[in-house]
């Protein structure tokens, strides 16, 4: 029940039928989608979109599915998006995903037979705790889920197909947003914005039910390069300058309280993420993450301090320090556009859930469309422990999202 509405819901059909195709993104490739595979599940949703009777759905050469449903009121009314990623993690498997619905959930361990010492425990995941009596989904032990993000794509596809079956139900023009590569930070480098035409954007693809987040991290990338003098093990004494050596002593002097394992909340951190190299050269690559971007700045100083520090004593081998933007914290956009939070949290609030507005620590595909014109805020898809074998989601949290996205498009028009 959503208001006086009664939905034969289709969302939990969905999400198992998406789970089953493995939509793993690449970091290493250089392609657009970074896998081939990612269109399979493509293809599927634009059939699906198409039975429902959303003429336009269509899936382009880059791997992003649009769709288009017409207004149904006489009133001018905002052109709203709704967007989630169809990739899923490459930091667990996502092939052969065998999800299993565990049935009138009544706060017991979770033991997943495909490995038993994975274990989802009620004292480690505490939103089980407002799960009892649903249904949950997990994977079978062997692979992660999913949910993150094919809980969002099977939400706003079953809201679809209920605004398509109740016209009583205003709305503007709306506009649907499949995108690969989100996981590996590629979201929306190829979608046209021309295209999808929208005025605003939500996101479905936030974690506990009745969350909407209005910031993320602002992140950039760095890259270390150090150049080491390289010289016969045999006879090296006083000519070798170990460039591997020298990134060691660079990743000592790091300070644990910028570290992504001592950091929470609103605090921000240096994560080197891979390193590689010879005598002769080494590469550091670093994720910088905070909610201000004047203090990216100074963590990449930090780096920028430490390697003169460390090169002191070596004085023939030299360092480059390259910075690159990456995204930055969508609530610089939202804080230009209120409504697009406070219609998101009538929105939650009329499906009877408390609404919760929060920060992401990590970015979406909104942290980058708000800055290419589609102020874009985050709402919940009910996934959580993602990127994890112990991922896991309720039907009825991604019900209570169909219910969400449903709402916005109602109070959309309403407030037009």
């Amino acid at each position: 029940m959503n208001g006086s509405r009664m939905l034969h819901y289709t969302v939990q059909n969905r999400f198992l039928k998406y789970v089953a195709v493995d939509t793993q993104s690449d970091a290493g490739s250089p392609a657009t989608p970074s896998t081939e595979k990612q269109k399979n599940l493509g293809k599927i949703l634009v059939e699906e979109l198409l039975q429902i009777g959303l003429q336009d759905a269509h899936l382009d050469e880059y791997g992003y599915v649009y769709a288009t449903i017409p207004a149904n009121t006489v009133k001018k009314v905002p052109v709203i998006c709704f967007c989630s990623h169809m990739d899923t993690s490459p930091d667990c498997s996502g092939e052969n995903v065998k999800p299993i619905v565990h049935q009138n959930y009544q706060g017991q361990d979770l033991v997943l037979p495909g490995d038993p010492s994975i274990i989802i425990r009620l004292k480690e995941h505490s939103d089980l705790q407002h799960q009892l009596g649903n249904d949950v989904i997990t994977a079978s032990g062997t692979t992660l889920l999913g949910a993150d993000n094919k809980a969002g794509l099977a939400a706003i596809v079953d809201a679809c197909k209920q605004l398509m079956d109740h016209p009583e139900i205003k709305h503007g023009a709306i506009k649907i947003l499949f995108t690969p590569d989100e996981e590996i930070g590629r979201g929306v480098d190829k979608a046209d914005m021309k295209k999808l035409a929208a005025d605003f954007g939500y996101t479905v693809d936030g974690e506990s039910a009745g969350t909407i987040e209005n910031e993320t991290f602002s992140a950039d990338g760095a890259r270390l390069i150090i150049k080491g003098v390289s010289a016969h093990p045999g006879f090296a004494k006083g000519k070798m300058q170990s460039a591997i050596k020298i990134a060691g002593k660079i990743l000592a002097e790091l300070p644990t309280e910028l570290s992504p394992e001592n950091t929470e909340g609103k605090q921000g951190f240096i994560h080197p993420v891979s390193v590689s190299g010879f005598v002769e050269e080494a590469v550091i690559d670093f994720i910088i993450r905070d909610f201000e971007d004047e203090k990216l700045k100074e963590h990449s100083d930090v780096i920028q301090k430490i390697a003169e520090k460390v090169l002191q004593g070596f004085p023939d081998a030299s360092f480059t320090l390259q910075i690159s933007a990456q995204y930055r914290n969508m609530k610089q956009v939202l804080s230009q556009h209120p409504q697009v939070i406070e219609y998101g949290i009538e929105a939650i609030k009329r499906t009877g859930l408390q609404p919760r507005l929060q920060s992401i620590r990590g970015g979406t595909d909104g942290s980058r469309l708000s800055f290419m014109g589609l102020p874009c805020a985050n709402i919940f898809a009910g996934e959580h422990a993602f990127h994890s074998k112990q991922e896991w989601v309720s039907v009825q949290d991604m019900q209570k999202a169909v219910d969400t996205i449903l709402n916005l498009c109602q109070i959309w028009e309403e407030r037009s």
